[in-house]
């Protein structure tokens, strides 16, 4: 198992937990809160996590499974195992080298990273310091187009080969979030986000009303179309939960859809984003890839989402986690932590292989509770 050096001691690392653990320890707290912080009571992000819970595993026996594989195709990119990372800002409050670290672990894992647009590093820094890092860049649309297309040609240059956009975030609680008041914040910049006739101090009031003039809010499918016809790159949209979005996606030309409630920071009471993939992936059809993050805190976790149909799980909070333990090695051990988790959960469910994970393998709790089918299979599978 994993194991990170605290001091001049070995600290075994062999849950997750233990990373969460060491993390809020380095942490200010100001920054702790930021990270964990929820939307309204936070309903949303509790139920990402009691959600899995809630489906049981359902393994098949007497199965060769002397070697396990897991290793992933996803967006084109060859990854070694179906578990990468979900963007999300402002690394550079977890450790001193921010976006960079994350990469640096990321690209040793062989997984993959998605730049967040409120990141503390370019995607030039990236690129520079993970050059054979499978990368994706979460844009943020801007109200004039020509900056949109400049940050585009900014992510193909860099050699970024997607583009994700979240679509659900109608409007930027730009006056609410908590990282105006950090006093951890000082200093932070936001390249991704921001152009030259931008306040140097991104806690500012008037840095908060430059956001509020540039980024365009809301934004409809007209402009996922605009998008769609402006780059050659692949396109994800994240924050999808409705089967009606999913088959718009489908027809305006995405490549991926993540289903996310963005890890509870926005509409609270949501469901969680377990809950809502099956009929993500029935609406779909297969014309496009779908993925799934929120609450996803161990390999079998992950075995449940790819059973329920996702090709890939995207992991956030626990990336920080790590970072904020051990920088870029404690990153590359929370994904080896994953794989080696799921490798075993693989195993004892009877599947060498990702394609031996059948909707079947899981079965909702209410089956046994109330003798309701609710698994997304047939037992005889």
């Amino acid at each position: 198992m994993s194991s990170v050096s605290c001091c001049a001691s070995q600290v075994s690392f062999s849950r997750l937990e233990d990373f969460k653990s060491l993390a809020k320890k380095r942490l200010p707290s100001d920054v702790w809160e930021y990270y964990s912080f929820p939307s309204c009571n936070g309903f949303t992000i509790q139920e990402n996590e009691r959600a899995f819970q809630r489906y049981r595993l359902l393994p098949r026996v007497l199965r060769d499974v002397s070697r396990v594989d897991t290793t992933a195709t996803v967006l084109g990119s060859q990854l070694d195992m179906p578990v990468a990372i979900a963007p999300t800002a402002h690394h550079s409050l977890a450790h001193p080298d921010g976006e960079k670290a994350t990469a640096t672990g990321a690209a040793s894992a062989n997984s993959a990273f998605v730049l967040s647009s409120f990141a503390n590093c370019s995607m030039e820094d990236i690129a520079q310091t993970a050059p054979h890092g499978v990368r994706w860049f979460y844009l943020i649309l801007q109200n004039d187009p020509d900056r949109t297309r400049e940050l585009l040609q900014r992510a193909e240059r860099a050699g970024f080969t997607a583009i994700w956009l979240t679509v659900d975030q109608p409007r930027f609680q730009f006056q609410h979030r908590p990282e105006s008041e950090m006093k951890s914040a000082e200093g932070v910049r936001l390249p991704n986000l921001t152009f030259d006739d931008a306040p140097g101090d991104a806690r500012s009031p008037e840095f908060t009303a430059y956001l509020r003039d540039n980024v365009k809010q809301p934004i409809t499918w007209d402009d996922v179309v605009w998008l769609r016809k402006n780059t050659s790159l692949k396109i994800v949209l994240k924050g999808i939960l409705s089967a009606e979005d999913a088959k718009e996606a489908v027809k305006v030309g995405v490549d991926g859809i993540c289903v996310s409630n963005h890890g509870g920071r926005q509409l609270d009471g949501v469901p969680a984003s377990i809950d809502a993939l099956p009929d993500i992936v029935r609406a779909v059809g297969g014309k496009v890839e779908v993925y799934v993050d929120g609450g996803v805190r161990t390999g079998t976790d992950v075995l449940k989402a790819l059973a329920l149909g996702a090709r890939c799980v995207f992991i956030g909070r626990p990336v920080l986690w790590g970072l904020a333990a051990n920088g870029a090695e404690g990153v590359h051990q929370v994904l080896q932590l994953f794989k080696e988790q799921l490798n075993l959960a693989m195993a004892q469910a009877g599947c060498s292989q990702l394609s031996d994970i059948k909707p079947s393998l899981v079965i909702h709790e209410s089956y046994y509770l109330h003798g309701r089918h609710w698994n997304t299979g047939t037992l005889n599978d």
